[in-house]
C-alpha cells in the first residue's frame, strides 16, 4: 500500500501489524475490538471516529460500525453511527477514501440510508474534505461545525472543527455546492 496522505483531523495513534509477514497492513478498531486491513477508506473512518470520541463527545459504545441499513429488501450498511440515549440512530457518516470526491453519489447515497435511519446529523467526508448538516424542519440544514455528542441527546450545541472553512462558492466543480439541492451543506478543507 502507498503511503496515505495527511488528514485534515488531528493525528491518532493506530495499533498495526503486517498480515501474515506480508505485505498487507491490518489496524486495530478499538470500537469493534478487531484488525482490519488498513484500506484508504478505514483510514479516513478510523480518523472520523478519533475525531468524534475525543473532539465531539461521543462515548465509544455509542459508536456503530458499519450499520445496518435494510434498503428495498437489499442489505446495505452505513459507515458510522452514532446512537443517542434511545439507542436511535442521531448522526451518519459516510466515509470515502481521500482520493474520492464528495459529490452527487456520496450525498445520495448517505440521504438514501438516513430515510430509512432518520438520524438527525449526516457527515460527508474523504478525510480532506468534510460536510455535516442537520435534519430541521423537513430539510437539511448546513452546520457551522460537528455536533457536540457529549451526552448523545436530542439538543446539542455544536463543536467546530479546527480547519479552515471554504465557502461554498469556491468548492470546486462537481461538489456538493455546485448541485441543485434543497439544503447547504457546511465544507470544511
Amino acid at each position: 500500500m502507498s503511503a496515505l496522505p495527511k488528514l485534515n483531523f488531528p493525528p491518532i495513534r493506530l495499533r498495526a501489524r503486517r498480515r501474515g509477514g506480508g505485505e498487507e497492513v491490518e489496524i486495530w478498531d478499538p470500537v469493534r475490538g478487531i484488525y482490519l486491513v488498513l484500506t484508504p477508506e478505514e483510514w479516513v473512518r478510523q480518523h472520523l471516529i478519533a475525531y468524534l470520541i475525543s473532539h465531539c463527545g461521543v462515548q465509544p459504545t455509542r459508536i456503530v460500525e458499519e450499520y445496518a441499513v435494510p434498503l428495498n429488501g437489499q442489505p446495505q450498511r452505513a459507515d458510522v453511527v452514532v446512537v443517542g440515549d434511545d439507542a436511535r440512530p442521531l448522526l451518519l457518516a459516510e466515509c470515502k477514501a481521500p482520493g474520492v470526491s464528495i459529490g452527487r453519489q456520496t450525498l445520495a447515497q448517505a440521504v438514501r440510508y438516513n430515510s430509512v435511519l432518520a438520524a438527525r446529523y449526516l457527515i460527508l467526508t474523504n478525510g480532506l474534505t468534510h460536510y455535516c448538516c442537520e435534519w430541521r424542519d423537513g430539510t437539511y440544514v448546513r452546520c457551522g461545525s460537528f455536533p457536540d455528542l457529549t451526552y448523545a441527546r436530542q439538543s446539542m450545541s455544536l463543536k467546530r472543527l479546527d480547519i479552515l472553512s471554504v465557502p461554498a462558492s469556491e468548492t470546486k466543480k462537481g461538489s456538493l455546492a455546485k448541485m441543485n439541492i434543497s439544503y447547504t451543506n457546511c465544507l470544511y478543507r
